[in-house]
């Protein structure tokens, strides 16, 4: 394939000037494109197609679009007419919120059908499936994004805004924390991210959010990486160790469901009922598993250092079963320190709290930051930042309009992500994971070649 679109396509007319857009993969996530393609971008975008391996759960997002917003039916597509679809359709962009492990077949196949491609993080799971991205983009030439919805966060460009300005010179190095708590850190190990396989574990799944920040903060790209990770509290062995009795492999049936703080009732949820419990039937996919049942292959407490190509370090720590939920960074430089402290209100993807979810309006802000500056010699100042609503502290919101709001604003902290910055996120990931196994460092350049570079 050289990039060129597939025969039978046929790009928007000049009367219909409106992008046309494909999504793929309708876990939770996919509500936040396809709502906003359905409301405020219906002008400037189309949702022409979904495609997903449960034809239950497609159908229920055809249900919702029409009662919520009054629309006909999508056209839905199993995964095996993926191409099929895009023809059919004239898509000219493909959103990707598929299960992590599938993003590079669909990616891969969207580009050398001439399309370009939206993808959720991670941008793809590992090392050999990043390469085969890298390469079809430099051999089709088609734009790749990534959306990473945390950088648009106003307390994270305020951090890139103070460092930019030289607000305390060179850094140095970085100290950062995330906290994933006992209601959202649970969730990962209920669903299929529990399987290593399937999201490459938190350091590829969650922690490529927060790779892909001190990237980004720091303005170069990691060089060196060495860690360890284990499971040390979920899983049946780990429960057992505590003395904990293990009763049964999931939530739904349980007689315990409503009085264990781990379980989650999909019974109960409207949302999780539609998409996950009414569609097991089709794919056999179970999305409340026991968090200390069997088949736990991803690591819930990850110790991470890694050397950038500028010479600064930095120290991580990522802990799936925290009391609170947030994060600390610390940024030492040549002129001082700058100190961000964050602590987020969690909740379970796909339920009806899930601020991702349709109709779900933000009347508060979901997130209590302090940002303090420490120059040398000076006394320490608080500065004082916008509270973001609505997903990943007000991120998301300024993430869909610059994916889908037509004339891009300029962007002088450079907040758009492109595939090179997914692949150099991810592959901090895919680096540690090879560094658990072996004991090792690894060296980004020992993982991907990137074509130009």
């Amino acid at each position: 394939m050289t990039g060129e679109p597939s025969p039978g396509y046929q790009r928007s007319s000049a009367r219909d000037a409106r992008v046309r857009y494909a999504v793929v993969g309708l876990g939770s996530r996919s509500r936040m494109f396809t709502t906003a393609l359905l409301t405020d971008y219906k002008d400037r975008g189309e949702l022409v197609a979904l495609c997903d391996l449960n034809q239950t759960r497609m159908a229920y997002y055809n249900r919702v679009f029409t009662e919520s917003y009054g629309v006909d039916p999508v056209p839905t597509y199993r995964p095996e007419k993926f191409v099929q679809m895009l023809d059919e359709q004239r898509v000219d962009v493909v959103i990707v919120t598929s299960i992590d492990r599938t993003h590079d077949h669909y990616i891969v196949a969207a580009m050398e059908a001439g399309r370009d491609v939206i993808t959720e993080k991670p941008l793809t799971t590992d090392a050999a499936k990043c390469q085969r991205i890298l390469d079809t983009q430099a051999r089709t030439g088609r734009r790749l994004t990534v959306s990473f919805n945390y950088r648009y966060a106003p307390r994270n460009s305020a951090v890139k805004e103070l460092i930019q300005s030289g607000a305390i010179g060179e850094v140095l190095s970085v100290h950062f924390e995330w906290l994933l708590d006992t209601r959202h850190g649970a969730d990962y190990f209920r669903r299929w991210h529990r399987d290593k396989r399937n999201s490459g574990g938190l350091m590829i799944h969650k922690a490529s959010h927060h790779f892909d920040l001190v990237n980004w903060w720091l303005g170069t790209v990691p060089d060196t990486v060495f860690g360890f990770g284990d499971l040390r509290f979920y899983g049946r062995d780990n429960a057992e160790r505590r003395g904990e009795v293990v009763r049964s492999y999931r939530s739904h049936g349980s007689p315990d469901v409503d009085k264990d703080p781990w379980a989650i009732n999909m019974a109960a949820d409207p949302v999780l009922r539609a998409l996950y419990l009414e569609a097991e039937h089709e794919d056999g996919y179970i999305r409340d598993r026991n968090v200390f049942s069997d088949g736990i292959s991803i690591e819930d407490d990850m110790a991470v250092l890694v050397r950038y190509e500028s010479g600064a370090t930095m120290t991580y720590h990522l802990t799936a079963y925290s009391p609170w939920e947030g994060y600390r960074v610390m940024f030492n430089g040549t002129k001082g320190r700058l100190e961000l402290e964050v602590e987020e209100r969690s909740y379970v993807s796909g339920a009806a709290q899930d601020p991702n979810q349709p109709g779900q309006p933000i009347t508060e802000p979901i997130d209590r930051t302090r940002l303090t500056l420490r120059p040398l010699w000076e006394v320490p100042r608080r500065i004082e930042v916008e509270e973001g609503a609505g997903g990943h502290g007000g991120g998301d919101r300024r993430l869909l309009n610059d994916l889908f709001g037509g004339k891009r604003e300029p962007d002088p902290l450079g907040r758009a992500a492109t595939h090179l910055d997914g692949a150099y996120a991810m592959l901090v990931g895919a680096a540690a994971n090879q560094s658990f196994a072996t004991g090792l460092p690894v060296r980004i350049r020992d993982l991907v070649r990137f074509p130009g570079r």
